[in-house]
């Protein structure tokens, strides 16, 4: 598969939590973050934001539930009562983030016998299940399962060994170069890697699904963009603004990716900026890799500059 995100010489998921989180859930997640060897609180941390963004109500449209995205059947199964209030509740960021931890190393001992990085495997297993993990002898040929991967060790990976540097001009014009290249390409939900267009998968808020259209989504664009320029992002737009330095409004500069929500944890687009109050995005299914006005949405929240990780084959 395609190179994993790993800073030369660190932890694959850190130690301590580094990352931005909720303060809300920031002692959840270290308390949980140390329930076993293979789960650290960087990497639960990046898992809930790349699950709900730690939006504690989110729900799938395939039923997935609550901040740590349980289905029912898992949650019956592995759904702890974390604040000993006589209740499970998968709706309870206190009872849910525990549980997460805990099911994460349930799965990390189902596939301990598998080849290959543990925490990749456990991951792995945690989006498509230990069978898939144990008949590919690892993280299984599934995009999204991949992407899945890619994105979580990406953003467990942020701020370890000293941080990542901000994107240089150079890093944003090639980015700039390579969406260019896309535009009137289609859009598709999940569509989009760092290879380039791809299928995607079903199906969005509105229903609409990827899997019969080749293209991009609107983080699968920046993904694809900034690979293109050393720089690995996590896959959705909510987790691409938490590995990104937020800009002020008079230091915007073309390359800083523009994202649209009413917070970080509910940010739903993202596109690159390119001047003049521009940006090139993957707009909605239907249409086309295009320009767009930055006031195109009502609900423009914050414009950061990526960071850089380097690739790195693992």
């Amino acid at each position: 598969m395609a190179a994993l995100v790993q800073a030369a010489g660190d932890d694959p998921m850190g130690t301590a939590l580094s990352l931005a989180v909720p303060a809300d859930y920031k002692n959840l997640i270290e308390d949980a973050g140390n329930t076993c060897p293979e789960v650290s609180p960087n990497l639960l941390a990046a898992l809930l934001t790349q699950e709900s963004g730690f939006n504690p109500k989110a729900k799938s449209p395939v039923g997935a539930q609550g901040i740590a995205q349980f289905m029912p059947s898992t949650w019956e199964a592995h759904g702890i009562d974390g604040n000993g209030d006589g209740t499970r509740d998968v709706w309870d960021p206190e009872d849910a983030i525990p549980s997460s931890a805990k099911y994460l190393c349930t799965i990390a001992q189902d596939v301990k016998g598998v080849p290959g990085n543990k925490q990749h495997n456990m991951l792995a297993a945690y989006n498509a299940g230990s069978g898939a993990v144990q008949k590919y002898g690892g993280i299984p040929p599934y995009q999204e399962t991949q992407n899945y991967v890619r994105s979580i060790t990406a953003l467990a990976n942020q701020n370890q060994g000293g941080g990542g540097k901000a994107a240089t001009t150079d890093q944003a014009t090639t980015a700039i170069s390579a969406a260019k290249e896309m535009l009137g390409t289609p859009y598709s939900w999940g569509g989009g890697s760092v290879n380039g267009p791809s299928t995607g998968i079903c199906c969005s808020p509105n229903g609409n699904s990827g899997k019969t259209v080749t293209g991009f989504d609107c983080s699968g664009l920046t993904l694809y963009a900034y690979a293109k320029a050393g720089i690995t992002l996590p896959r959705t737009a909510a987790a691409q603004y938490a590995a990104s330095e937020p800009v002020k409004p008079g230091q915007v500069k073309p390359g800083d990716l523009v994202f649209y929500g009413e917070s970080a944890t509910s940010i739903h687009h993202v596109g690159i900026y390119v001047g003049g109050g521009w940006m090139i995005d993957a707009p909605r299914p239907g249409t086309q890799i295009r320009y767009s006005p930055l006031d195109t949405m009502t609900d423009l929240y914050a414009v950061a500059r990526p960071t850089l990780h380097t690739n790195k084959e693992i």
